[in-house]
């Protein structure tokens, strides 16, 4: 599998970001880059279960859960109720 296999189309990365965009042009806030690195997470271990020895895409597995954490702390920080909001709608644990 190659890398631009893993990446999220056009099409699925718009219905990320409109299931938590704040309003209409949103595409750069916390809460839609949580959003978009979640789902690029997801698929990302999707295809590290198949390719154990990819440790290339592993490094970038780590990369984008501490970009995700950095992220959620800001929000948390910033404004709690955006945060439980944007937890309860990913299915993310704290």
């Amino acid at each position: 599998m190659v890398w631009y296999d893993i990446m999220l189309t056009k099409r699925v990365k718009t219905s990320v970001i409109k299931n938590v965009a704040q309003h209409d042009t949103d595409t750069g806030s916390a809460d839609v880059q949580v959003a978009i690195l979640t789902r690029n997470i997801t698929e990302l271990t999707k295809h590290l279960k198949k390719n154990q020895k990819d440790f290339h895409s592993r490094r970038g597995l780590l990369q984008m859960v501490a970009d995700r954490r950095t992220h959620l702390r800001y929000l948390e920080k910033n404004d709690k109720r955006r945060y439980n909001a944007l937890i309860k709608k990913l299915g993310l644990k704290h």
